[in-house]
């Protein structure tokens, strides 16, 4: 059985390839966004099962039905909570929840087999999805250090910062460049774990170790593994903080 993944974060595509392969399935092609699964569904012949993530880095996957009419059966993959995901349920559509484990994958594939898939149903789906707001943050960033691609788990990393006009993020005391800037970030991170502190810095919740009255009003913060980063908040900004901080 021939398979495409669409899926935009490194660490859970390989994940569910090393999964399918050991299911005896072939992936034939493994993409990150919208506009690289139209191009591909354009000049190939479409695969048996397509797993498709519904956030992708330039958009919701329903774009690319929009330029494509996919004939595979679909299985979506998602961060959605339990609460979130009734509107994959209302549609009896087949899912699967990250991270993923064999049994549901196997339930998820059979379904999907079984599932007839309508343009209306897919509109339907889409409608719930946007009426409700369903928000994904991202779980993971991937580094690149020399040739190798590093993982790394966003609730393990302590800050985002700018400098020299780049962008790192600072993980287990070690500092990786990452090619987002904080602007774009602050929409990837989940706001009740990561706050905007200036525009040099978003800090992580769990990474607070002091929290220091300064002049007029404002506060500095203390990070664990950072003895050097002087993070100061404006007056705006520590009133903010203090409400962020305590909710």
């Amino acid at each position: 059985m021939k398979v495409v993944l669409i899926e935009d974060e490194l660490a859970s595509s390989r994940r569910l390839q090393r999964m399918l392969n050991a299911f005896n399935y072939e992936v034939v092609a493994s993409l990150v966004s919208v506009k690289s699964a139209i191009r591909w569904f354009q000049k190939n012949d479409h695969p048996n099962l397509l797993f498709l993530d519904i956030h992708l880095a330039d958009g919701l996957c329903f774009e690319i039905f929009k330029e494509v009419k996919i004939t595979s059966p679909i299985v979506f993959t998602t961060a959605f909570s339990e609460y979130s995901i009734k509107a994959f349920d209302y549609n009896s559509v087949s899912y699967l929840l990250k991270p993923i484990n064999n049994n549901e994958l196997e339930k998820a594939i059979q379904k999907a087999n079984t599932f007839y898939k309508s343009e209306k149903e897919l509109i339907e789906l889409k409608e719930v999805i946007e009426n409700e707001n369903i928000q994904v943050y991202k779980t993971e960033f991937a580094v690149r250090i020399g040739k190798r691609i590093k993982i790394i788990k966003t609730d393990t990393i302590d800050c985002f910062y700018s400098e020299d006009n780049a962008t790192f993020l600072r993980s287990e005391s070690s500092n990786y460049i990452t090619n987002d800037s904080l602007s774009n970030l602050e929409a990837k991170l989940n706001p009740k774990q990561f706050f905007k502190a200036n525009r040099k810095f978003i800090i992580n919740r769990e990474a607070i170790v002091n929290v220091i009255s300064y002049s007029n009003s404002r506060f500095k913060i203390e990070l664990k593994n950072d003895d050097e980063a002087e993070i100061i908040l404006s007056r705006e900004r520590s009133r903010d903080f203090k409400v962020w901080f305590v909710t």
